[in-house]
């Protein structure tokens, strides 16, 4: 055949359309570096960018026939390099996210361990309880278990509402310096 080189693109194109091998070779030979150089720019990866510029070319060889190209064949080529670039950039950004996501530190469930906790807690709560003078202990356990005011309490148990509120004091003292010594103890 003729000088290729010599072929405006349009004719090029046109000899693509029919599957002329020659064309094809002409085109690749005419913009596969100045492509190459706009992919290598955008993504800053040599092997990447002539992959991107390698399946640019695939598709136009496998559309060749359905091809309509409306403006200058090398803006074309060069828009269609534009889009592949980003869709590389974003393939690696979603990549990025992934890999930070697994990185990121992994809520770990510790209900078992709260629960754990709570019951040595409320162990040790029912122990200092028990430990309370016989009288003070049931004002508390009247007030905090059965929900009693001061005054049920003092009618129940036949005693003035100041003798409820001086045991109750006693009781939430006392529980109060265990409880803060017993969670020390833990903390230490």
């Amino acid at each position: 055949m003729h000088m290729l080189n010599q072929y405006t693109d349009s004719e090029l194109l046109d000899l693509l359309a029919k599957g002329n091998d020659a064309a094809f070779t002409e085109i690749y030979n005419r913009y596969w570096k100045k492509l190459f150089a706009v992919a290598a720019a955008k993504i800053q990866d040599m092997e990447e960018a002539e992959e991107i510029v390698q399946e640019i070319f695939v598709s136009l060889w496998k559309r060749r026939e359905a091809l309509q190209i409306t403006t200058a064949l090398d803006r074309y080529l060069v828009v269609s390099v534009k889009y592949r670039v980003i869709k590389v950039l974003a393939r690696r950004h979603h990549s990025r996210q992934y890999l930070n996501s697994l990185q990121a530190p992994a809520l770990e469930d510790d209900s078992t361990q709260q629960w754990l906790a709570f019951e040595e807690l409320q162990e040790r709560l029912e122990a200092l309880v028990s430990g309370l003078p016989e009288k003070c202990q049931l004002v508390y356990r009247l007030s905090r278990e059965k929900g009693y005011s001061q005054q049920q309490i003092a009618e129940a148990l036949q005693i003035s509402e100041k003798t409820v509120e001086a045991h109750l004091g006693k009781a939430l003292k006392t529980l109060r310096h265990g409880l803060n010594q017993f969670l020390l103890s833990i903390l230490l």
